[in-house]
């Protein structure tokens, strides 16, 4: 009898995975690097990394429907005669009319004024829709300042100065032709049908002296009323976050990697900047220091989905969040609803990131006239209230578990982590010991 031995499975390597085969044949093929929207796409260490300790014997949890938890926070007491006060610490991120279709940014206004809190606009300058329906609209002053003019900073209610992006630090913007309508081309004052590439870097300062006297300008220009925020993407978060509070701003705003953009080169999408989960520990310890925590409000953003998230992000001592990519989908992106529209594009509802090519069937990144018809601005407003309700609402949930009577009031005391990565990075203990890695030499 013949005996043989039995074949051996087929292994694929973790290494060159089906993605990065594909990417390797499509690049031989082309020439040209990859481009998409979105954020990183890599497992990293997230929010999902943290628990909470609720309340038991050592700790007296709050009723839910009878014991109140405040939500309300407010941004830019530093300076501005005009802060912010929003009924719920969570944001809308700046997103481009240009990137966006005029009806989706319409949209997060109506969502953004029904909740309580602010929208922004994004690279591009302000749309009228967007200003007409939003109660609390933030102004982007970025490098290209493409639409920029004196009178939208003062019809703003606040100003941010974009220094960087997470999911690019350090690389500027991208709308590619085939995004540019006549309208979008009239509002940036560029050529339509040709892309349009932002600065990495604003063309007026070289560094943080320079941003210091460019905040006095903007205060000058709105009579010292705005709240000035500056965003910075998650690359050096302690020294980038002590720079902007010596130059003067109100508010800090940390984007980590798993920030969204319009559109960037895939490589730097995912291999340039930190997780959000470590930009929060090094940004709060810098406003610590400077005897500022508070003083000078902390925003992150970069992968914000659900209530659990805001609650964790507000105990490690954010004074609020901000969100894009999730705003986008509670508004119908990537809906499955259009599944096939997307597979007619060669994808699927919940992979589709091509923003850039503007041929969203959803109609809200993109500029075709027919597509954008399908965005009813109401009831998409409507959708983003009903989710940063239920966001909101979890967060308290988590709050009041916690015997707390405020957000505000979660403290990293309440957290320990899954991981030891995630413990090392927010300074909590490792769950199930009082270890927190790199504590006390260990």
């Amino acid at each position: 009898m013949t005996y043989r031995n039995p074949p051996t499975t087929p292994r694929k390597s973790a290494t060159f995975d089906d993605y990065t085969l594909s990417e390797i044949r499509r690049a031989a093929a082309t020439g040209i690097y990859d481009i998409r929207g979105a954020g990183a796409k890599r497992k990293l260490p997230h929010f999902d990394d943290l628990l909470f300790l609720g309340a038991s014997i050592s700790r007296y949890p709050l009723e839910g429907y009878r014991e109140r938890c405040d939500t309300s926070v407010v941004l830019g007491s530093r300076h501005a005669k005009k802060p912010i006060e929003l009924k719920i610490p969570i944001t809308i991120a700046g997103m481009s009319f240009g990137s966006l279709s005029g009806p989706a940014k319409e949209a997060l206004g109506r969502g953004a004024t029904l909740s309580g809190t602010s929208t922004t606009t994004g690279d591009g300058g302000m749309t009228e829709e967007e200003r007409g329906h939003s109660k609390t609209l933030v102004y982007q002053y970025l490098p290209s300042r493409y639409g920029m003019n004196p009178r939208d900073l003062r019809r703003a209610d606040a100003i941010e100065v974009v220094v960087g992006q997470g999911a690019k630090p350090g690389g500027g913007g991208m709308l590619l032709g085939q995004k540019i309508s006549d309208r979008v081309a009239e509002m940036r004052t560029l050529p339509k049908g040709i892309d349009q590439r932002s600065a990495s870097r604003h063309p007026d300062w070289t560094g943080p002296d320079d941003l210091e006297i460019k905040i006095l300008e903007l205060r000058e220009i709105t009579d010292w009323e705005k709240p000035i925020y500056v965003k910075v993407g998650g690359a050096r978060p302690y020294y980038d976050t002590a720079l902007a509070v010596k130059a003067g701003a109100d508010v800090v705003v940390v984007d980590g990697m798993q920030g969204g953009t319009a559109a960037t080169q895939e490589v730097f999408i995912e291999n340039v900047g930190q997780p959000t989960l470590a930009c929060i520990r090094p940004a709060v310890q810098a406003l610590q220091d400077l005897g500022m925590h508070r003083k000078v409000q902390l925003i992150v953003s970069g992968g914000i989905r659900n209530g659990a998230d805001v609650a964790k992000a507000l105990a490690l001592g954010v004074d609020a969040v901000s969100i894009g990519t999730a705003a986008l989908v509670a508004l119908g992106d990537n809906d499955p609803r259009w599944e096939t529209d997307y597979n007619a594009l060669g994808t699927t509802a919940g992979a589709y990131d091509d923003w850039h090519e503007g041929k969203d069937p959803a109609g809200i990144t993109t500029q075709d006239p027919e597509l954008m018809k399908r965005v009813d601005p109401i009831a998409a407003g409507r959708r983003l209230a009903n989710y940063l309700k239920v966001m909101t609402l979890e967060a308290q949930t988590i709050a009041r578990a916690c015997g707390k009577n405020s957000l505000h009031n979660l403290e990293p005391e309440d957290l320990v982590a899954l991981s030891i990565e995630a413990a090392a990075m927010v300074g909590v203990p490792l769950a199930g010991t009082n270890w927190i890695p790199g504590k006390n030499g260990f």
